[in-house]
């Protein structure tokens, strides 16, 4: 399952289209993962698991019904915290917006799931967007994931 972790994400979403592989194998390969290392790396903010598996159950009932599938079919997609998710915290790595709730999502969040992209988690951004490293006062540094001694930078 790791492996699928490592896919590129076109390889992914042709073989969700030709039922290979599932959305929800996917999405549990993901969730796994982060499970495993974000404790260390500090990259996912703000996880989203039972939207995720529920939103990888209906991928896979529309490829099994015959529904066209978008360019980003089924994908897992995680986004920076600095783009507004409707219901979802989002932060934009400040504290003046650590408790935000947007009720309308960007433009971008909109595109990737119109596209059927599955929005399953945000990750670490500098305060609003501005520096080369991930940190800010709402949840601190991301890590390198190859040494966790260095910041993501």
């Amino acid at each position: 399952m790791a492996d699928l972790c490592y896919m590129t994400a076109t390889e992914i979403a042709q073989r969700i289209r030709h039922r290979q592989l599932s959305a929800v194998e996917v999405m549990e390969a993901h969730l796994a993962r982060i499970d495993e290392v974000n404790g260390r790396v500090n990259a996912i903010v703000t996880l989203l698991p039972e939207k995720a598996l529920e939103s990888a159950r209906q991928a896979d009932e529309k490829i099994h019904s015959g529904h066209e599938a978008g360019p980003l079919h089924g994908l897992p997609i995680a986004h920076k915290d600095s783009f507004q998710t409707a219901g979802v915290r989002t932060t934009f790595g400040s504290m003046a917006y650590r408790d935000h709730i947007p009720e309308a999502s960007d433009l971008l969040v909109e595109r990737i799931e119109a596209a059927g992209g599955l929005v399953y988690a945000k990750s670490n951004t500098p305060e609003f967007g501005a520096g080369a490293n991930t940190f800010n006062d709402v949840f601190g540094f991301t890590r390198n994931p190859w040494n966790t001694a260095l910041s993501a930078a």
